[in-house]
């Protein structure tokens, strides 16, 4: 049996089995397939299984395999840090963008989304930094409404919930409090009346605890496509 199949039937077990657990439909939750640092072929053998998701971390890499792939009708994301001078290609290629944590970013997709002409809204999630690290993109937690509420007036965009990326921990109850965090600030976005569906968290060693807490979108590479340089 190809390795690919096998590990991706492997992921899908495991959402199936932490769905199960935390009182879910494992069709609440979707698999990002993270392909950085992937070559083309890669994903096309991921495709091939029925894997049609794919997330990027940098612009330029994204972009050829968006073009490489073009007639699979693949879903992209982009869930790398966001430069200025990407935001362009980024409103161009990209369906989704898990990362936005500054207003002067979305504007910018905004802007962007009209001038490639679009014809459907680019869907972004806030970054959030759960843990306050200096070193890690996002937004505080306590920033969030206010970004929030400013990116859903954006046209061009459609604002679906958040994404994080929380202090890496073997400690399951630690990995659960941190995406809990995230969860409550979702909530309390939806009860201010912004209609969020989407918590983008998780991924190949915690995704457990991330749906456990409410993920909707986990992104998994390393246990899909195994070990890689950064």
């Amino acid at each position: 049996m190809d390795i690919v199949k096998t590990t991706l039937q492997v992921v899908q077990s495991r959402i199936h089995v932490a769905a199960q657990k935390a009182g879910r439909e494992p069709s609440e939750i979707s698999l990002l397939a993270v392909s950085k640092r992937q070559p083309a072929d890669a994903v096309r053998g991921l495709v091939m299984q029925g894997q049609f998701a794919y997330g990027e971390n940098y612009v330029q890499e994204g972009v050829a395999k968006i073009q490489a792939l073009a007639g699979l009708n693949l879903d992209w994301h982009f869930i790398g840090p966001i430069q200025r001078n990407k935001t362009t290609q980024i409103a161009t290629h990209f369906n989704w963008v898990h990362s936005v944590d500054r207003l002067i970013i979305a504007q910018r997709l905004s802007e962007q989304r009209l001038s490639a002409e679009r014809l459907t809204p680019l869907n972004v999630c806030l970054q959030v930094n759960v843990d306050d690290e200096a070193t890690k993109s996002g937004v505080a937690l306590n920033e969030v409404a206010a970004l929030a509420l400013a990116v859903r007036d954006l046209p061009n965009l459609r604002l679906r919930g958040l994404m994080a990326i929380p202090r890496a921990t073997e400690d399951a109850q630690q990995q659960r409090a941190q995406f809990a965090l995230v969860r409550q600030c979702f909530e309390h976005l939806n009860s201010m009346g912004l209609q969020l569906d989407t918590l983008s968290m998780g991924m190949s060693a915690d995704l457990e605890a991330a749906i456990a807490e409410g993920a909707t979108i986990v992104r998994v590479g390393t246990a899909l496509f195994g070990k890689r340089d950064n």
